[in-house]
């Protein structure tokens, strides 16, 4: 994934409601399954460890999808697209990914 060079602003301009680009990567740390009853949504938290805001936990969203081939708790992932704050966390919907690595077989 290529670099733009924009990123979202430091967290303090985030919390204030700002919108912009933002990419990074880290580890899933939790995925959402939405119940069948519910309109299709697919969403996973990722801690950032790399890019603009390290030790950042963001949220994405997949809408219109009840879950994404290989987006997993433990996976590593590079993500890119438009962030808000939603409920108090910064939030991508249908992101740019690219899977960098899976956790380890036992």
């Amino acid at each position: 994934m290529a670099d733009t060079g924009r990123s979202l602003p430091p967290a303090g301009g985030a919390a204030r409601g700002a919108r912009g680009r933002l990419h990074g990567r880290g580890l899933i740390d939790s995925v959402t399954y939405q119940p069948k009853n519910a309109p299709p949504r697919f969403s996973a938290i990722v801690r950032v460890d790399a890019g603009p805001l390290p030790g950042t936990r963001v949220r994405l969203v997949w809408m219109g999808q009840r879950e994404v081939r290989g987006i997993e708790a433990g996976v590593e992932l590079a993500f890119e697209g438009m962030a808000s704050q939603v409920e108090g966390m910064l939030t991508v919907y249908n992101p740019r990914y690219e899977i960098i690595g899976r956790p380890e077989e036992p």
